[in-house]
């Protein structure tokens, strides 16, 4: 199922939600009444997509498809697109952005930082004209994101290991897949998965998934361990940490989860996990030796990608506003049973 497939649709849905101001649910402490709390006000740049970070990673959405496709027939309109990321993506805009980060340290931590740091990336690698003002413009902002980091990584003594926004192993797994951190800061968010994570065995996998999970805890742990261990010493950890796979026997994380209500803003959290376990269980497969478990892991990411796909686009702003994104992720990954 190649991405470019989906170019045009994920595209036009991206630039509906980023120019969309209402409905908005801003994470923002009033302190008087005098305040102008007007999301546009509070985020010239990312004021569009319901709540700031799904703001941030459709507009990483766009730059990807763009970066991917905007040459190729599989996109049409890309002048569209560009102009309304010339348009939030100025100095202007994101010097209030940064100035916003550095007020509040503790705002769409870490969350929404890993996004945006992608997000400098994705410009970054479009290349061009283009992506060169876009990044450099997003410049101010991620260096508020690396020191925030700086500041907050020697006191996360624990990490957050549930299936929602704040999920540490997903969000470092980005940070380190950008490559934008200075590289004291992204030596440290390495450290720091290491400390949390690599003595782990036995994951409690039956756990999961939680009732409005978007993420796994567990594979998302796996994912951020891959990236920090070589090979070998990655498949040894995770036959540790997950020992089913290499028995052969049931784990919960290989099948798809079940999504009684797709309207529903909490249970469709659920469509989500589909695609970010695909995601994750595609990177993961493509860690490993050819064999059984690697087998087992691609033939389960095929499963939820499927079972994901389909709810992407529904005219549902509820998941509209940020289902397209986990899909790309997926993607973007390749099939490892094709490796």
């Amino acid at each position: 199922m190649p991405l470019a497939s989906y170019a045009t649709p994920f595209a036009r849905l991206a630039l509906a939600n980023i120019t969309r101001e209402y409905p908005n649910s801003p994470a923002h402490l009033v302190t008087s009444a005098e305040e102008d709390v007007r999301p546009s006000t509070l985020h010239p740049a990312f004021y569009g997509a319901y709540d700031w970070h799904s703001s941030v990673h459709m507009h990483w959405l766009l730059v990807r498809v763009l970066r991917r496709h905007g040459a190729t027939p599989a996109l049409a309109g890309t002048a569209a697109f560009t102009e309304v990321l010339d348009r939030h993506l100025t100095p202007d805009a994101l010097a209030v952005e940064a100035a916003y980060l550095l007020a509040r340290p503790s705002f769409e931590r870490p969350y929404g930082w890993a996004w945006l740091v992608a997000l400098a990336a994705e410009c970054r690698a479009y290349g061009g004209a283009a992506g060169a003002r876009w990044s450099e413009a997003l410049a101010p902002a991620v260096a508020a994101v690396d020191r925030l980091l700086a500041d907050w990584l020697p006191k996360a003594t624990y990490p957050v290991r549930h299936g929602n926004h704040p999920n540490s192993a997903f969000a470092f797994g980005l940070l380190l897949d950008a490559g934008e951190l200075s590289a004291t800061t992204t030596e440290a968010v390495r450290e720091r998965l290491l400390t949390w994570f690599a003595d782990d065995h036995d994951a409690p996998a039956h756990w999961e998934p939680s009732g409005q999970d978007f993420l796994s805890p567990a594979l998302s742990e796996a994912d951020a361990m891959r990236r920090v261990l070589d090979g070998e010493r990655f498949a040894r950890w995770l036959d540790r940490f997950l020992p089913a796979l290499r028995s052969g026997a049931p784990c919960p994380l290989l099948d798809v989860p079940v999504v009684s209500d797709h309207a529903d803003p909490q249970i469709g959290h659920l469509l989500g996990l589909a695609l970010s376990r695909a995601a994750a269980l595609r990177s993961i497969a493509g860690a490993l030796p050819a064999g059984p478990v690697r087998g087992r892991l691609a033939e389960a990411a095929d499963a939820h990608l499927a079972a994901g796909l389909p709810a992407v686009e529904r005219g549902d702003f509820t998941t509209d506003h940020w289902l397209a994104t986990f899909a790309v992720l997926a993607l973007d990954v390749p099939d490892p049973g094709e490796a």
